[in-house]
């Protein structure tokens, strides 16, 4: 599992659409990865919505941001994700695919990570296909945090396999969790998100692969070749 990095207080300001999506992406991603900070709590309240659906998601996430008690916010994630033997939810995606921890969605998770040359964070125990590090890794392949920033076919490609085949379930379980109170209103938030991303995936136009023009056979054998 990587470790969600981003400053909170910029999710809300004017930054291009790549920037902003990815900064959504971490700011879920953060909330999700370890119970809220103050500075968290309190850059969450700064941020203001519109009238549109997920605006509208914002602006309820950030007043119960504002109001939010941080004890009662870290009882409140323990009881959700950790529990006495276990959270009220399993934010994996091999249990929500599968209903098993650590299965085949792992793997593919894994491979896919290692093809990109991203890496689990070594402190942290919990596999790579909890909710927190499969956000947190998309808002690295739309920045180029871990090389050159991903094509939209690639990000569609790993949205497609690692977020939308299981997150959007994962947001409304917890929309409607009992233990749930600030994260009732950041489910939101992540669903219609994600809702925005599908949309805007499914007009991805897949690259045309480069038509290549057959070589002519040399009139000569060169003289030296090339080693390998």
């Amino acid at each position: 599992m990587t470790t969600p990095q981003t400053n909170l207080s910029n999710v809300a300001v004017s930054v291009p659409e790549e920037q902003l999506r990815a900064q959504i992406y971490r700011l879920l991603a953060r909330f999700l990865a370890n119970p809220p900070n103050r500075s968290d709590l309190d850059a969450a309240a700064a941020m203001q919505g519109d009238d549109t659906d997920f605006g509208k998601a914002i602006a309820a996430f950030s007043k119960a941001a504002s109001s939010a008690d941080i004890d009662k916010v870290s009882e409140e994630y323990h009881d959700l994700f950790i529990g006495l033997t276990r959270g009220e939810l399993l934010p994996f995606a091999s249990y929500y695919l599968t209903g098993f921890l650590n299965e085949k969605p792992l793997a593919k998770l894994r491979s896919a990570m290692s093809a990109q040359g991203v890496e689990a964070d070594p402190k942290v125990s919990e596999p790579e296909d909890h909710i927190a590090a499969v956000l947190d890794i998309m808002a690295g392949f739309i920045l180029g945090d871990f090389g050159l920033p991903l094509s939209l076919d690639q990000q569609k490609e790993f949205f497609e396999e690692h977020i939308r085949s299981w997150a959007p379930h994962f947001f409304r379980d917890l929309e409607s969790s009992k233990s749930s109170q600030l994260y009732a209103k950041l489910a939101p938030v992540g669903r219609i998100f994600l809702e925005i991303e599908e949309t805007a995936f499914s007009m991805v136009e897949p690259t045309a692969e480069p038509k290549t023009e057959a070589k002519a056979e040399p009139l000569a054998k060169p003289m030296i070749e090339k080693s390998n």
